[in-house]
């Protein structure tokens, strides 16, 4: 036990140095304001008060999450038809059409967002394609469009490989068990296979959400700069405007609805397994 005790003290002081002592210096910063007098600081609520009566910052913050919720629909809307298809097929295919899904993943996002760029300018593949079919160039970037097509590419897999891996542990006597009760491909789908896949569901949309309602890179490059989401907010406050004070507290903000989101789909999930388990006993 002693031994086992000790191997976690690296992670520990890793933990420590990389994740405890920046949220501390952020609630610091985000609770006070620089004082009058040299290395003083004064606590206070200021910089959010700042931040909920500023409509501008509002808006960004709700554009944010119409954004983020809207990305993590159509993936959810894509990505179930595709991990359906791959977790239906055998185990040599399966693996070859996750290794597709995942293969864009080992490129690093700033590269693969920066490639949609070319597609989708003024001058690009796209539009070259319309240009060929007799149709009008069309603004394609430095839209809500490239924004939210630049965030289904990148975060679709999370929610592919979330939602097949749970349909692929699915016990399959269940729909042998549906089909000799009757069930159409329709009822079965709904009645089974549905269900048993939420909590696959649920850990995709988290996995989609939470990084999309932070996100600046692919807002910076897609949207244009004058395209601004609640990551670049904080990402200007702390690099260009100098202000970490404000920065900080709307980063709080930002780790508050994230915690949130967390508690809402854990709460969820938990449900679904109390539910499936029930079915089980049933």
């Amino acid at each position: 036990m002693n031994t086992f005790k000790r191997l976690t003290y690296p992670y520990l002081i890793w933990m420590s140095i990389m994740i405890i002592i920046p949220m501390a210096l952020i609630l610091l910063y985000a609770f006070t304001k620089a004082g009058n007098e040299v290395a003083t600081v004064q606590f206070t609520l200021e910089n959010f008060v700042h931040f909920f009566t500023d409509a501008d910052f509002l808006h960004t913050l709700w554009l944010s999450l119409r954004i983020a919720l809207i990305t993590t629909i159509l993936c959810i809307l894509i990505g179930y038809p595709i991990a359906y298809a791959i977790a239906g097929g055998d185990e040599k295919r399966r693996n070859l059409y996750i290794l597709f899904i995942t293969l864009p993943m080992w490129i690093n996002m700033l590269v693969r967002t920066y490639a949609w760029i070319g597609i989708l300018s003024d001058n690009g593949l796209v539009n070259s394609i319309l240009q060929w079919l007799g149709i009008a160039p069309q603004k394609l970037l430095y839209t809500d469009f490239a924004v939210i097509l630049g965030m289904v590419y990148n975060f679709i897999p999370f929610m592919i490989l979330q939602i097949e891996s749970q349909l692929a542990k699915m016990d399959r006597s269940l729909l042998d068990a549906a089909d000799d009760l009757g069930a159409s491909a329709f009822q079965r789908f709904i009645k089974v296979t549905l269900p048993l896949s939420l909590p696959g569901v649920i850990s995709g949309i988290t996995l989609v959400f939470l990084p999309a309602v932070s996100s600046f890179v692919i807002p910076k490059l897609l949207g244009g700069g004058g395209y601004m989401l609640i990551g670049n907010v904080i990402e200007n406050q702390f690099i260009t405007v100098g202000e970490w004070n404000f920065g900080s507290a709307i980063s709080m903000v930002m780790a508050c609805i994230i915690m949130i989101s967390m508690y809402v789909t854990r709460k969820l999930d938990k449900s679904d397994d109390v539910q499936g388990r029930k079915r089980g006993k049933a």
